[in-house]
């Protein structure tokens, strides 16, 4: 609820810092959940996370260096999907189209359990009129240019999602 307006909707700030597939979808999730509820919602992209805001999302998921990380198979008997695989960093590291593989095998045990994609998260968002605030300071340091984003993306410096967060309720960073 807005500090100057107590009948205001809530609001969500969010500022999305990564750009691989697992870490693409918390904020995605958050803000479309907080927009389907009604509030205001503010997404700030930042460093790895400006590539969410391309047209083409090519978002990876690596498990080399994500211990924590269950490797499933999104195929075969209800008990062979339910089998934890261990993967050796050796493994990880060294096969050629690995994270390819893993990437894929995400996906699909995502869309095998109803789970919507990145990409429809992300318009679910722009129909929701969440505020999508590509960082300006990311764009000059790694080069991008305004076209390099969606046209539904705003371009603002920290000073911009401040504004906008100052009045969040719930304020996150992922």
């Amino acid at each position: 609820m807005s500090k100057t307006n107590p009948n205001a909707p809530k609001r969500l700030a969010l500022i999305a810092s990564k750009g691989t597939l697992d870490w693409a979808y918390p904020p995605f999730i958050l803000a479309s959940a907080a927009g389907a509820m009604g509030w205001e919602v503010g997404i700030f992209f930042t460093f790895y996370g400006l590539t969410l805001l391309k047209p083409k999302l090519t978002a990876a998921v690596s498990p080399l260096g994500n211990p924590a990380m269950p490797m499933k198979m999104p195929f075969g008997s209800e008990g062979f999907q339910n089998v934890n695989w261990p993967m050796p960093n050796l493994l990880m590291a060294n096969v050629p189209g690995f994270e390819s593989l893993a990437t894929g095998l995400m996906k699909q045990t995502f869309k095998n359990k109803g789970v919507a994609s990145i990409e429809e998260l992300r318009q679910m968002c722009v129909e929701m009129d969440a505020r999508l605030i590509g960082c300006q300071m990311t764009m000059d340091v790694f080069g991008f240019k305004r076209e390099d984003f969606i046209k539904e993306a705003e371009i603002g410096g920290a000073a911009t999602f401040l504004e906008f967060a100052a009045d969040a309720d719930v304020q996150l960073f992922i």
